[in-house]
């Protein structure tokens, strides 16, 4: 029988394991695109973000738990609008924004059902807060996002 306690575990287990498949795709994200440095750069800053949450999760799962502060911040929800443009080397900026856009809102919406499937507050805490620290990363991708597609209205 499965209990709470090894539920709880095997969802931060997962969750690593979804960081690392995010930091491995922003880092080949970031090895295949060529032709633009700024893109390329984005990636490996992200996959840095990714690796962050890894740490923080396996620092976590051995009870070493870390403090950390949220900024607030505005989500108008432009990811939800967009489809997300398969990866290839020649994608255009945009796109590959895009892309990662999506990649973080699907991380944010996986902590939230986390979140909502506990009934312990400590762990309801975790979830939910890197649910907020993934839409920080869609935030922040949908503001350059929004300047990149959308340049003409500026």
């Amino acid at each position: 029988m499965t209990t709470n306690k090894d539920s709880f575990k095997d969802a931060i287990t997962y969750a690593i394991s979804n960081e690392v498949d995010a930091y491995e795709f922003y880092r080949n994200a970031a090895k295949k695109i060529t032709s633009d440095k700024n893109l390329a750069d984005t990636f490996e800053e992200l996959a840095a973000e990714e690796q962050k949450h890894r740490d923080f999760l396996q620092d976590y799962l051995v009870g070493d738990i870390p403090e950390f502060q949220l900024d607030d911040f505005d989500d108008y929800h432009v990811s939800e609008s967009v489809e997300s443009p398969k990866l290839s080397t020649e994608m255009k900026f945009v796109d590959a924004i895009a892309l990662a856009m999506k990649k973080e809102e699907e991380a944010m919406n996986m902590y939230k059902k986390f979140a909502l499937a506990t009934t312990d507050d400590r762990q309801k805490k975790l979830f939910s807060d890197l649910s907020r620290m993934e839409e920080m990363h869609k935030v922040k991708l949908e503001k350059i996002y929004v300047n990149s597609a959308f340049g003409e209205v500026w």
